[in-house]
């Protein structure tokens, strides 16, 4: 019966009591409401050099309710589901509601945006049942199975596995909003997740670091077995790092690190930003100020991918939708809030499963290398920041530089500069190799004359 329940995560009697809430308030001189009931149970198992060193089960529950009483709105929120609490909270808040000023901006979005097909909350196929025969032995032998300890041939390679630690958790989350226009949209899904850090020695004494991970809502998309091996290689690659003269490179930017600039570019067109006059994208809507060959959307609709979502948090309806076409900006990201205080039309509140379309004809990083022939591969990011009013951007990297499309040695403690307009602008190659496990799917990236500096 324990693992039944995982197929029903809201239970009906929680159903009901969030309905319930959202009448009582009504009652209680609430002009509109929205309810957001979510609950989540998570399983962890911990690894340290080859052992099991921890587990964890957790199971969270909250409801969210947003009040707009005579004008004026509040938000709060309860871990307590119990029906007379509920109602005596509900009660006060309203009462705090009414003493906070008007904002006539605040209200809920149009009843003909909200999504309408998002009943049973699997209709986008992301909750895995598999998650229902998961024992506790079964758990840990994946999370066994997914090692790379000990390693002892590392030796032979010129360096030594001191230390690897990994964790693989799996997880059922499910959300049901709820609103006084007759929104009912619910949202299931499960995720497997396995992660690893792994540090090794070199023959100097150096201890080298680096990681990697997985996820998918599916535990058959996992890719347990080389998670603990890629981030084994990663480290001992880093070994005999030397360092490169200052000057103007193509920079190659692996898949798993590309989000980095990209976010920045996103945000400038989110409704936040854009009110505060704090995005280097402001008035940008219908401009072309990307190459013709730059083509990015969001595909929120598309079936058992990390990141789909039939509704944003309002309960506003997702669709497919360019984002950046042939170097255009189609769209921002402005939830119903923000839109009347620009007094422009409204969209979703952001973009969920970015994809960003290939350029040029390379499938993998190392066809990308090959292309290029000459510059440096960032592998990772080292601190710095970027200013979203301006675009300009200053972050440390590490990677290797590329001789004949070639790793020529590793270097790190390097800085790149500029800004994003002119950095995009110098795209020269997408790669069709991004990470499925992540919610924008960013492939390698090659730029041409980026600033680099030692």
């Amino acid at each position: 019966m324990e693992n039944k329940r995982l197929t029903e995560i809201l239970t009906a009697e929680e159903i009901s009591l969030a309905q319930h809430c959202l009448d009582f308030a009504r009652k209680e001189g609430a002009d509109g409401v929205r309810i957001t009931l979510s609950k989540s149970l998570m399983n962890l198992i911990g690894l340290l050099n080859g052992e099991v060193d921890k587990t964890a089960h957790a199971l969270d529950r909250s409801m969210q309710l947003q009040l707009f009483v005579d004008g004026i709105f509040g938000t709060f929120s309860s871990n307590s589901l119990e029906r007379e609490g509920l109602e005596a909270f509900i009660k006060e808040a309203i009462g705090t509601v009414r003493m906070l000023e008007a904002d006539s901006c605040r209200t809920l979005p149009a009843p003909e945006r909200l999504v309408k097909n998002a009943r049973d909350g699997k209709e986008l196929e992301l909750y895995d049942d598999t998650i229902e025969l998961l024992s506790a032995q079964k758990r840990r032998e994946l999370a066994l199975s997914s090692m790379a300890w000990p390693r002892k041939d590392a030796l032979e390679k010129g360096f030594r596995l001191i230390a690897e630690e990994g964790e693989y958790s799996d997880s059922v989350f499910d959300s049901l909003t709820l609103d006084s226009q007759g929104l009912y949209a619910r949202h299931t899904e499960t995720s497997f997740e396995i992660g690893y850090e792994t540090t090794v020695e070199d023959s100097a004494g150096n201890h080298l670091s680096s990681y990697w991970w997985d996820a998918s809502p599916l535990l058959k998309d996992l890719k347990l077995e080389s998670c603990a091996e890629t981030a084994l290689r990663r480290a001992a690659a880093q070994i005999g790092t030397q360092s490169v003269p200052g000057g103007k490179y193509t920079l190659v930017v692996d898949s798993e690190c590309a989000s980095k600039l990209l976010t920045p570019v996103l945000n400038a067109l989110g409704g936040f930003a854009l009110q505060q006059k704090n995005s280097f994208l402001l008035d940008s809507l219908g401009k072309k100020l990307f190459p013709e060959y730059l083509t990015i959307t969001d595909r929120p609709l598309t079936k058992g991918q990390t990141g789909c979502r039939l509704f944003d948090s309002e309960g506003v309806a997702t669709a497919d939708m360019p984002i950046i076409e042939n170097g255009v900006i189609k769209t921002y990201f402005l939830n119903t809030y923000i839109a009347n205080k620009m007094e422009v039309p409204p969209t979703i509140e952001d973009a969920t499963r970015v994809v960003v379309q290939p350029v040029g004809e390379c499938n993998t990083l190392e066809d990308v290398l090959a292309q290029i022939g000459d510059g440096i591969l960032v592998t990772g990011f080292n601190g710095g920041n970027s200013n979203p009013a301006t675009g300009n951007f200053s972050y440390g990297i590490e990677g290797f530089l590329i001789k004949n499309g070639r790793r020529e040695h590793p270097v790190r403690e390097m800085l790149i500069t500029g800004d994003f307009l002119t950095l995009w602008n110098n795209l020269r190659l997408a790669a069709r190799d991004a990470r499925p496990c992540m919610s924008k799917l960013i492939p390698t990236l090659a730029f041409d004359k980026v600033d680099v500096s030692a």
